[in-house]
């Protein structure tokens, strides 16, 4: 048996939530496009997310450690790929529409430069006077306009709520970006989901990969009420086994703890809200999802930890201030001198009549760690083939 793209949709009518975004029910694409037969609008903006030059780059793009710093840490990619399973996980519980919270998931740090936080501070100082510069907004330039895969159209052509869902993640408000979007709205839930699921992802797993680093130990973690849960239940299930399974066992609860909790609470929300349409989420006033006052408490515990112990360790500090000088000599090699870059880029500036400095932010934030320290050697190494 066959199911069409009729069937999926009807199927979506039946069996989501009242709360929930139907695919039938998008605003659309910026440009018209036939539907597909057999995937909802939804499961095609995953599906060109996943198959975009973007997305791949992100498995060499850094989370916390740089990418030569070791094979077993997380990336980009494998952040994103945590978050969006945690993310369809949370989605299935509530009812909601998995495609779209995937799709947004999956978009969530696609404008995210090299060398993680670091270089998106480096590049927010240097175009200060160009008119900054945010990952979230650059998620959405890059589904929009950086891409460049159909004949018809600049960018991706995502649906409008994928494509707000992407500039709408986190403190939207102030974000001229999202003004396109209705700032005053929040975004569907699906998208709201998607900022507390990235969260539980990267706090999972930085515990994980800060262990394994040897930057955190059990005793740093174990002054956060929520790992000494975890890790107390993980070892009590595995007497007898070795560290790095009590380790893995304790990451499960944790995630599962956090994801539980969000779940529990979102529903409490919407009840409280009276949130029986994707109109009365969006015009809610504040976002529907979230942890509970409890989990929050445990979370703040957690974050300090983290920022202490990990963020701010010193090799961690090292890592970004040889990511800052990397980035900021590349801003002004190429600034000073645009045809050091390629022609391809060159032409944006040149033909197209695009402002160089976005041009140049563009052709950096699309970088992976791993391009960007080659050609960083290409530019100021003098013994570097060019």
């Amino acid at each position: 048996m066959i199911r069409a793209r009729a069937e999926l949709e009807e199927l979506e009518t039946q069996t989501l939530a009242p709360y929930a975004m139907r695919s039938a029910q998008s605003r659309g694409r910026r440009v018209a496009e036939p539907e597909h037969l057999l995937r909802t609008a939804f499961q095609r903006d995953r599906d060109r997310i996943i198959h975009s030059a973007a997305f791949r780059r992100l498995e060499y793009k850094t989370q916390v450690f740089v990418n030569h710093e070791g094979d077993y840490y997380r990336t980009r990619l494998t952040h994103t790929l945590e978050a969006a399973q945690v993310t369809r996980t949370i989605a299935r519980a509530l009812g909601l529409n998995e495609d779209l919270a995937e799709a947004v998931a999956l978009a969530h740090d696609l404008g995210h430069p090299p060398f993680g936080h670091a270089g998106e501070r480096a590049l927010q100082r240097l175009m200060e006077p160009y008119g900054g510069f945010d990952h979230n907004a650059q998620g959405l330039r890059t589904v929009d306009w950086i891409e460049v895969r159909y004949p018809d159209f600049r960018g991706l052509n995502l649906t409008f709520e994928v494509r707000e869902g992407i500039v709408k993640h986190s403190n939207f408000k102030e974000r001229p970006a999202a003004a396109e979007f209705d700032p005053v709205l929040y975004p569907c839930l699906e998208a709201q989901l998607v900022d507390f699921a990235d969260e539980i992802a990267y706090l999972a797993h930085d515990v994980d990969d800060g262990v394994t680093a040897g930057m955190l130990t059990d005793a740093d973690l174990s002054q956060s009420r929520l790992f000494a849960e975890a890790a107390d239940a993980a070892r009590a299930a595995c007497v007898g086994a070795d560290a790095k399974t009590v380790r893995y066992q304790t990451v499960i609860r944790l995630i599962d703890a956090m994801a539980s909790d969000l779940v529990h609470h979102t529903d409490r929300e919407l009840d409280k809200a009276g949130a029986g349409s994707v109109g009365a989420v969006r015009h809610a006033g504040r976002s529907l999802a979230g942890f509970s006052p409890a989990m929050d408490a445990m979370l703040d515990e957690m974050r300090a930890i983290m920022r202490e112990r990990l963020y701010r360790h010193y090799r961690v500090s090292r890592m970004a201030a040889k990511a800052a000088r990397v980035i900021e000599q590349l801003f002004q090699a190429y600034m000073s001198d645009p045809e050091q870059m390629p022609g391809h880029v060159l032409a944006r500036v040149r033909r197209d009549g695009e402002e160089q400095a976005r041009v140049v932010a563009d052709y950096i934030a699309g970088m992976t760690d791993r391009f960007a320290l080659q050609e960083y050697s290409k530019l100021f190494d003098p013994y570097e083939r060019v």
